[in-house]
């Protein structure tokens, strides 16, 4: 992705991701032969992080520690010293207290991809068992990244779709199931034999009111990036179940 794709994905400017650059906190990506910046996926992942970190009222220097810190810990206190102050505005940031509460109150379980709404912590703790599956890690920063930039009628699309698709045990042992598949193809190549299966079970696994009505334009900037972000065999079963479940039309 060129740098104004990746702002307008994550929806921020330009100056604002150069800024980042300047400040340590977005990794500089690698350049293409004519001097353009290339940005990849964990590009975007990491922008998106944060931008729902400043959301929340945290300054760069607290984002900074916040992403430092993989465990997670720093960001639950980081967040517990912000509700205190908040508390002394309450009347101005009820609506920020309210969601910061909220994230408080299972900050034992808070995600490593938060914070994240309490409807997606929710599916998240569904697939608790998966975190072991690199797939599986990827979906729930893929997941976090859309709840970030969607508009409010997507996210709550996106919620209702992903509660009914996997916040169920039997949603859950679907997900795992195709998680298997796909982590299999980590190191196969995109002709392997196991990529229609995995194709298969990710079309059946798809929830349908999150893919779009009209037919999937595979060289859309966002999809070039998640392809670039795995394996060819990887990338081949994602393109075999988005055929799947488009007719055969994307």
């Amino acid at each position: 992705m060129r740098i104004g794709e990746l702002a307008t994905a994550v929806g921020v400017t330009t100056r604002t991701v150069r800024h980042y650059h300047h400040l340590g906190l977005l990794p500089e990506p690698e350049r293409l032969a004519n001097g353009y910046r290339d940005y990849t996926l964990r590009h975007a992942v990491v922008l998106a992080r944060i931008r729902r970190l400043t959301e929340l009222g945290l300054g760069l220097a607290e984002v900074r520690d916040v992403l430092a810190d993989e465990a997670g810990r720093d960001l639950v206190e980081v967040l517990a010293e912000l509700d205190e102050d908040l508390a002394r505005q309450e009347a101005a940031i009820h609506e920020r207290r309210t969601r910061l509460r909220a994230l408080l109150r299972n900050a034992e379980a808070l995600p490593a991809e938060g914070p994240v709404s309490p409807e997606l912590a929710a599916v998240f703790a569904a697939l608790a068992p998966l975190s072991d599956s690199p797939m599986a890690s990827k979906d729930r920063e893929m997941f976090a990244f859309i709840e970030t930039t969607a508009t409010p009628e997507d996210r709550a699309r996106l919620m209702s779709a992903l509660g009914g698709a996997f916040a169920t045990p039997e949603g859950a042992a679907r997900a795992h199931e195709v998680y298997v598949l796909l982590d299999a193809l980590a190191d196969a190549p995109a002709d392997d034999p196991r990529v229609a299966e995995a194709a298969r079970a990710l079309a059946d696994c798809l929830p349908r009111e999150l893919l779009p009505e009209a037919d999937i334009d595979h060289d859309d900037c966002f999809l070039r990036a998640l392809y670039a972000d795995l394996t060819p065999a990887q990338a081949a079963a994602v393109r075999g179940a988005l055929r799947i479940v488009t007719g055969g039309h994307s």
